[in-house]
């Protein structure tokens, strides 16, 4: 489908609807350091059209988070005395999943490796749409057979240099040959693949191909990918399928990089002028 068909059939508001028509969007996001990511990603998410958005994060770095969000419900779990998320946060974790519709894992998480742990336990035992970036995807370095083990729509967002590390291929290699890489990772995980950078790609496991057109070099700055992890998250939890919403996200993320960089230029664009833009970017969804 072309932008303009999937922006006419996304699910349109009614005038007796409330939050709970909108989807809950769970992210698991966040460490000691990383409590931008965090933010990002959420804040996002809630900007994106979901009618609730919760944010897990370590309990060390929770009032820091709860301080910086309103309208993000922000909910503490079990940490390592190191500041990251710990397994004993998981039993936790899956109960408040089962109160969700889609969900982002990985912005700001760090590569600790009980995290990890954590994370692949995570995609394993969530049944729902999962959309993982960043140490979400570190995680299953060296484990990416584990991504095949989830049971619901599994979307990953990586640049060039993440999707390197967990397929072996050379970062030069997947560069020269993004759309045809992206498909065969896509097909061979049953994955959502949305390869980062110029041209952003988005490939789907039963070969469909999207080439996003949106977006520009000032976006080459801390934060920006962990908004579209939210945005993607966000529209899947509104009603859209995973390959549909990983489009939209890239479109409409690169659409809000368009509009901050009129206001801003290219060098002094960083990602909250980003996401301060998205509710225009996103109003042709509406």
């Amino acid at each position: 489908m072309m932008i303009d068909e999937l922006i006419k059939n996304f699910p349109k508001r009614q005038p007796d609807s409330h939050k709970g028509d909108f989807g809950h969007v769970l992210v698991v996001a966040g460490s000691a350091g990383y409590t931008g990511a965090a933010y990002l990603a959420s804040q996002a998410a809630a900007r994106s059209g979901s009618g609730l958005v919760t944010l897990a994060v370590p309990g060390s770095i929770h009032a820091i988070l709860a301080a910086k969000l309103t309208e993000v419900m922000v909910w503490p779990f079990a940490d390592t005395r190191n500041g990251f998320l710990s397994m004993r946060a998981r039993g936790e974790l899956l109960r408040s999943a089962g109160k969700c519709n889609s969900f982002a894992i990985g912005p700001g998480l760090s590569q600790n490796k009980e995290t990890a742990r954590l994370v692949r336990y995570l995609v394993e035992k969530i049944d729902g749409p999962v959309v993982l970036d960043a140490d979400g995807i570190n995680a299953f370095i060296g484990h990416a057979d584990g991504l095949k083990k989830h049971k619901g729509a599994l979307v990953l967002t990586p640049h060039p240099g993440e999707l390197s590390k967990l397929t072996g291929l050379s970062a030069g290699d997947i560069q020269k040959n993004r759309k045809d890489i992206a498909l065969k990772v896509a097909g061979e995980y049953n994955i959502v693949l949305v390869l980062k950078g110029h041209d952003t790609v988005v490939a789907g496991p039963g070969g469909q191909l999207y080439i996003n057109n949106t977006g520009n070099p000032g976006m080459s700055s801390g934060g920006v990918g962990d908004i579209l992890t939210g945005v993607i998250a966000a529209l899947i939890a509104q009603g859209a399928d995973s390959f549909n919403a990983a489009v939209l996200g890239a479109y409409f993320h690169g659409l809000a990089g368009d509009l901050a960089l009129k206001e801003k230029g290219p060098l002094g664009l960083i990602a909250t002028d980003l996401l301060e833009k998205l509710p225009e970017a996103l109003k042709t969804l509406a």
